[in-house]
């Protein structure tokens, strides 16, 4: 009882693509495996980022307004001088605005 196999060359290269399509589609679903995983760290990071920007808005936000109020009391120490506002109450307004400088800086 003897048992023969017939190969064909198109039988062979039809095996051949098949092993391959095989390895394609394992290769497909890794690749993919690992896509999700950068797309999930990629918005983590997002999220961070938009965390970040909001906490640099409000800082920034702050500094604006005390920047503001100490060009402010500069600017009446220099009308001071100049006669233009009393002494006491320009340095009382400088004194508020390094206040408030003080207390921003102490808020980190």
């Amino acid at each position: 009882m003897s048992v023969e196999i017939t190969l064909t060359l198109k039988d062979i290269m039809w095996f051949l693509i098949g092993i391959g399509a095989i390895i394609l589609i394992i290769y497909l679903v890794v690749l993919l495996k690992n896509l999700l995983q950068t797309v999930k760290k990629t918005n983590q990071i997002l999220d961070d980022t938009s965390v970040v920007t909001n906490i640099t808005a409000t800082r920034a936000t702050e500094v604006n307004g005390a920047v503001s109020d100490f060009a402010v009391s500069l600017g009446a120490v220099a009308n001071s001088f100049k006669g233009n506002q009393s002494f006491m109450s320009a340095i009382s307004t400088l004194v508020n605005a390094i206040g408030s400088l003080k207390s921003l800086l102490r808020d980190k």
